[in-house]
Order: structure tokens, then sequence, then C-alpha cells
């Protein structure tokens, strides 16, 4: 696990990075509606945590993280997520490395699942490395709008997902995508950009398959 550190005196962001940090100290979430029709065929959860988790890897502004209370950016990130126990309606986080390989992925992701899936603990996996970003996925619902409420004094800098029940209309598959953000290190323009290239790699990656 590396990580840039960031000189406060010369990074660009820094006024914005204070102002929001100490003065109004602010995350904010944007939803928006994803196309997964290229992704018919494929399992959808590993191939969006694999999507996400490689434009992330793209995006500085969605690796920026504190250590130390220093902002840092990390190298590369891996992917936490959610799954559901149906016996007890409680939910488990686990996480998995990241691979530009997506087969590679898939399969170490397969792995934790079938390891720890059914697991009755909130966090079954161990050793969850710091450089990773949170997926949560709500199958049972839409919806237009989703907001998070984190606590810890406003210093959780690394972007939250939440992806919303599938909805089909004329051939096109669509669902939800809440992404949350702390504006000290992620503004609309980098939002923007960030969907744009989940999109690209979405049409790229279901082009493939």
């Amino acid at each position: 696990m590396e990580y840039k550190r960031m000189d406060l005196s010369n990074w660009n962001r820094r006024e914005h990075y204070l102002h929001y940090m100490k003065e109004v100290v602010c995350s904010y979430s944007l939803t928006t509606e994803l196309d997964i029709t290229p992704l018919n065929g494929r399992k959808l959860y590993p191939a969006l945590l694999w999507l996400l988790t490689s434009a992330v890897n793209e995006s500085p502004a969605f690796r920026t993280s504190l250590v130390e209370d220093e902002p840092v950016v990390y190298n590369e990130m891996n992917p936490s997520y959610t799954v559901f126990n149906r016996q007890t309606e409680t939910f488990s986080v686990l996480w998995t490395a990241y691979d530009r390989d997506y087969d590679v992925f898939l399969k170490a992701y397969e792995s934790d699942v079938a390891r720890y899936g059914h697991s009755t603990k909130l966090f079954p996996k161990s050793d969850c490395p710091p450089n990773t970003f949170d997926v949560s996925m709500l199958p049972w619902t839409t919806f237009t709008a989703f907001s998070l409420h984190a606590a810890g004094g406003g210093k959780h800098l690394l972007p939250i997902f939440t992806m919303g029940r599938i909805k089909e209309a004329d051939g096109i598959r669509t669902l939800p995508l809440a992404v949350q953000v702390h504006h000290a290190v992620c503004d609309g323009y980098h939002v923007g950009r960030f969907i744009c290239l989940l999109e690209e790699k979405l049409r790229i990656f279901g082009g493939a398959g």
C-alpha cells in the first residue's frame, strides 16, 4: 500500500481543502442513472465493483484520504463491499484485492464470497487495508436520491458508492448509482468526470464480453 503525501504549501487545492475541512465541513451525494445494458450476461455485482475500482484508480480525487491527519493520494484502491445474509437479514463487509485483469479479480471475489459470504460477523475477512473504498447494493428498491450521514468529524475523504434495484424499459437496463464524496477533495467537476469515465469503461467492458 503506497501513497503520495500532499504538500499543502504547493497544492493548488490548498484553499478549498482547508475551507471544507475546517470552516465548512461538507460532504455531498449525487445520484445518477447508470445504463448497465452492456453488462448483460455477466455477473453484475463483481463487474460493477471492478469497473468502479478501475475508474477510481484513474481518479486522484477519489483516492485522496488522510494518514496521520495529513492528506495523501493512494497509488491504488481496492473495493470494500457488502453481502447480504438472508437467514439473519444482516450484512457482512468484505474486501477483495483489485487486479487490472477482470478474470483474476472475479476469481478472487468469488473465493472471498464463498468463504465469508455466509458469516454473521460484520467484518469476517480480516486485515482490510486502508486503501479501500466502500460500495453497497440495495437490490430491493430503486431511488432517485440517496444521502449518507457519516460521522467521524468530517474526516472521511474517500468516496462511498450505493447502487439500487435494476429497472428495465425497452430493452434498456438501468440502476441508480449514488456517489458520496467530501468537498475538501472532490468538486462537482470531479464527480461528473468520474461518471463519464465509468460510463465509458462500462461500454468498452460490455463490448468485450
